[in-house]
């Protein structure tokens, strides 16, 4: 028997997984007035970021050294800044302190049932006028429950089912040595002495090659279409991101011809280590792809403890044969960095349109195909930002919408916008499924924040603001700027963008070094802010 609920009763919704969408969804359902119920399989928050001796099936699960590839001050959720004492690029160990303080302060723990498997979502039989659905759980002693919810949030993460191509690779059945995925590998204390071949040149490729390359005798990095590979650092030893990323930039971008930008990027890439001469130059175009970055993988090749390889064409026995022709002999394990494909077994196979599992997704999120848009799946893109500022967004989009505060365009419509989408990226990533993950990040951050009402309006505060307009335009995109106005407004907001580079620095003034007196153009800048936000007005008014 359901309970049965009233009007005056708040809004139940089930989040499903507590890593860094589960646990902001659950705030922001707080946020909107619902009542937040989240099932975490594990015994702990952090999803992807909870480090574990031994992989568990369907579970995410990273290796000990990993180091995420986004600055603090651009991954952090929109209204918690991570302290500023954290190092600008952290380990998984720094980011699961930051999830237990995000959720202390939010109060967040609450809500979670942890060593809790969601079995199945169904819409109930009333679900085109309720929008309810029938959830099933299994705690830890086994026990199953049904549950009745108003809406769901599906915050379960996408790399949880690694893809193993054997089938690829002739002769593999030969190979006597060990054989694994990179969500299997750990460290590299296994592979002392030995020969390792990675194949696939990804970001954890990238990081898992050099990783084995102070271990290894030697390493082989397999790759079929190479790379171009970018340090988490640029000019003046600044965060990658936090430059690379700023709408003057992507406005700049817009105007310029895109085969022009590539030929710039590519230049620039290839002063600072020749990607030919490296073996790493990739078959594609530096903006048709995400690039590689890491900031030691260059370095391990000119030591010669990193050796970059074609493709596998085939093994016998332990000799691994390369596209090329080339032969390496007495390979010991072979570490396949292949990437992973998605599922969720739990949800109705309806909500799928193909046989490969693909989900059909609008602004890939919600399920157009639904009667009522009461369920949502989080943190399901790919871009070349920060993960964790879209998923925030997605969230408070989406627990609007449940809430009913905000409604989404026909179903015809939303179809559409999904295969113009998909087509957009398709000459980029062949693979339709691949290409629905892909987002500009910028772009995609503003479209969903016009959805919520919190996109800033650049000419206003250029004009009423020029501090933070200035900063808000020709600064880094941090998420703070999501949180200046509209729904959810943060009074903090306008302080954390005008002292973002504070916290840049303050790790790293661990040292006393007396300050000299030189011009800053940027100091110059602040100076005449009013004079530069009338300048740029226009230009900024056209952007919008």
């Amino acid at each position: 028997m359901f309970p049965v609920q009233t009007h005056s009763m708040a809004k139940r919704v089930a989040v499903i997984g507590a890593g860094s969408s589960g646990l902001t969804s659950i705030k922001c359902c707080l946020d909107e007035g619902l009542e937040p119920v989240c099932f975490e399989s594990s015994d702990d928050i952090g999803g992807l970021w909870k480090f574990k001796e031994q992989p568990e099936a369907d579970r995410c699960s990273i290796y000990r050294s990993v180091i995420v590839n986004t600055s603090k001050e651009m991954m952090c959720y929109s209204d918690f800044p991570m302290p500023d004492h954290f190092p600008n690029f952290v380990n998984n160990s720094t980011i699961m302190q930051y999830f237990r303080l995000y959720a202390e302060h939010f109060s967040l723990l609450k809500h979670i049932h942890f060593q809790t498997t969601v079995r199945s979502v169904r819409q109930r039989p009333d679900f085109s006028n309720s929008g309810q659905w029938e959830v099933v759980t299994v705690d830890r002693d086994g026990r199953e429950e049904t549950h009745v919810f108003d809406g769901v949030l599906v915050c379960a993460g996408h790399f949880t089912q690694p893809i193993k191509p054997l089938s690829d690779f002739p002769g593999i059945d030969t190979f006597p040595g060990t054989i694994i995925h990179s969500w299997e590998y750990k460290d590299p204390d296994p592979y002392l002495g030995k020969r390792v071949v990675v194949v696939g040149i990804g970001n954890s490729g990238g990081d898992i090659a050099v990783d084995l390359s102070r271990a290894c005798e030697k390493t082989f990095l397999s790759t079929r279409k190479g790379a171009w590979v970018i340090g988490r650092v640029v000019d003046r030893g600044l965060p990658l991101d936090m430059i690379m990323m700023t709408r003057a930039r992507d406005l700049f971008y817009w105007l310029l011809p895109r085969a022009l930008l590539n030929l710039i990027w590519e230049r620039s890439l290839n002063q600072r280590h020749d990607h030919k001469l490296y073996g790493l130059q990739p078959v594609h175009r530096i903006l048709d792809q995400r690039v590689v970055i890491n900031d030691d993988l260059p370095g391990r090749i000119l030591l010669g403890e990193l050796v970059m390889k074609p493709n596998v064409q085939k093994f016998q026995g332990s000799t691994v044969v390369f596209d090329d022709g080339t032969v390496e002999e007495k390979i010991d394990a072979v570490i396949l960095c292949t990437g992973y494909d998605y599922r969720f077994p739990f949800l109705p196979t309806s909500l799928s349109s193909g046989s490969d599992g693909d989900l059909k997704l609008y602004r890939r999120i919600f399920p157009p195909s639904l009667e009522r848009p009461t369920l949502a799946i989080l943190g399901l893109i790919q871009t070349k930002g920060p993960i964790m500022p879209a998923a925030e967004l997605q969230a408070r989009w989406a627990t609007r919408v449940i809430a009913g505060l905000n409604h989404l365009p026909p179903a015809e419509k939303m179809d559409k916008t999904i295969e113009k989408d998909v087509q957009a990226n398709l000459k980029s990533y062949p693979c339709p499924k691949l290409a629905a993950l892909q987002v500009d990040h910028i772009p995609y951050l503003d479209a969903i924040a016009k959805e919520v009402g919190v996109c800033p309006n650049i000419a206003w505060l250029l004009l009423r603001d020029p501090a933070v307009g200035f900063r808000v335009f020709f600064g880094p995109c941090s998420p703070y700027q999501f949180r200046l106005n509209g729904p959810g407004h943060w009074s903090g907001a306008r302080q954390a963008i005008l002292t973002q580079w504070d916290r840049v620095a303050k790790p790293m003034k661990t040292r006393p070094i007396p300050e000299t007196s030189s011009f800053s153009l940027f100091f110059w800048l602040e100076k005449n802010k009013k004079l530069v936000s009338f300048f740029f007005f226009f230009i900024a008014y056209e952007h919008i």
